[in-house]
């Protein structure tokens, strides 16, 4: 990565900020920011108006290059200053992941048909693995895959449920994962390209869930002989989990920069109040108890930042950056709750009010801690990995004394 690249970054990240403050805060009291997401019509405007400013998905260069991951967290945590700075921007989840995963896996004619209206901001995307718990199926635990993609003639019959399929309701573009049979009775997925809407895939309901920045809410969804055609095979066959890995190391520190931006937001909110509240005789702040948690705010959001940095220098290098990416989740999604949670604190009753956004930012964070895999799923994958390397260097003579 080149120094002309966080250049590149920093002037783009300054531009976005400067328009998610100027332009797509005030839409924040819109009413079509409903409780399962902005709808289609404020998502249309929103990006109508980021068009016109030069700053759709701006990480993404007009000739298909990508900025650094070190370079995308700085605009990507100037777009998460409000909930709706990356729908505006189209850099939200899941559309950032499925088009970073397209970018890396998909043949030159699945990139003409199905990324590009999604780079352009035309076009919405939903990832569907998570499958029911009432079905016993996969969730953190992704060979628990029950969906099952068959052979059908020149193409494949999927059948299965999903859960948790965040912006289904909406998306042009699906990227389906299913159970397939390598023939080697071991488990194997494949991941399918599927155009949206299609018969054959169903919205049984749209969740209640306490988050709500996301276009078209988290659904749960019927998968019933879907056919798909064998040139939408995303990658190689039985390549799924694999490609998962893909997807999910880079979005998870993506998630990471958003959610950044956010807290920071609610931060500056809180410190606000703060300063011009009253109690006891003087301003909030030179109350030790208030002071003291800005003062954990501003270490835990330096934290964050530096944590973020380091994890995307890793991806930068070509790693996978599987325990980084694990490792950044966890510390940077507990500690922006944190964050998220003494700002409320320290508002009382209008930080747990809808009259700013802090209890938005509030609400939207807990649900971080458990989308992507949950904190404790990355520990036991981390404690694994130590188990390992401790007695690996055992044999070799070291530790275990």
């Amino acid at each position: 990565m080149s120094r002309n690249d966080l250049d590149q970054g920093q002037a783009i990240a300054a531009r976005v900020e400067r328009f998610v403050r100027d332009v797509v805060i005030p839409y924040e009291k819109d009413p079509r920011a409903t409780s399962h997401g902005p709808t289609e019509d404020l998502v249309v405007e929103l990006r109508t108006v980021a068009r016109a400013a030069g700053l759709m998905t701006p990480h993404i260069g007009a000739d298909g290059s990508h900025l650094s991951q070190r370079a995308t967290a700085l605009v990507l945590q100037a777009s998460g200053l409000s909930p709706l700075g990356p729908v505006a921007l189209n850099v939200m989840a899941p559309d950032e992941g499925n088009m970073y995963l397209l970018g890396q896996v998909a043949s030159e004619a699945q990139k003409r048909r199905f990324l590009a209206p999604l780079v352009s901001g035309q076009a919405r995307s939903a990832f569907f693995m998570t499958e029911p718990a009432d079905d016993d199926g996969a969730g953190a635990d992704p060979s628990m895959l029950k969906t099952t993609a068959v052979p059908d003639g020149d193409g494949w019959r999927i059948n299965g449920r999903k859960a948790f399929i965040t912006g289904a309701v909406g998306a042009s573009v699906g990227i389906v994962m299913a159970r397939t049979d390598a023939g080697d009775g071991k488990v194997a997925a494949t991941m399918f390209l599927v155009d949206l809407p299609d018969p054959a895939v169903r919205v049984e309901r749209v969740m209640e869930t306490i988050d709500s920045s996301m276009p078209g809410g988290h659904s749960i969804i019927a998968l019933e002989d879907l056919r798909v055609p064998g040139d939408q095979i995303l990658g190689a066959p039985h390549q799924g989990f694999k490609y998962a890995q893909v997807r999910l190391s880079p979005a998870r520190l993506s998630h990471c920069m958003r959610w950044l931006g956010a807290c920071r937001r609610a931060h500056e909110i809180a410190a606000a109040y703060a300063v011009k509240r009253h109690a006891f005789g003087k301003p909030l702040i030179d109350h030790e108890g208030v002071g003291f948690m800005l003062a954990d705010n501003l270490i835990a959001l330096k934290q964050a930042e530096l944590m973020i940095d380091w994890c995307a220098g890793v991806l930068d290098t070509g790693a996978l950056g599987t325990t980084e990416s694990s490792m950044t989740k966890v510390a940077v999604s507990e500690a922006l709750f944190g964050v998220a949670d003494r700002c409320v604190q320290i508002m009382g009753g209008t930080g747990v009010s809808g009259d700013t956004v802090v209890e938005q930012i509030f609400r939207e964070v807990r649900a971080f801690r458990i989308y992507d895999g949950p904190s404790e799923v990355h520990r036991w994958s981390l404690a694994k990995r130590i188990k390992r390397e401790t007695l690996e260097a055992a044999a070799d003579g070291f530790g275990l004394a």
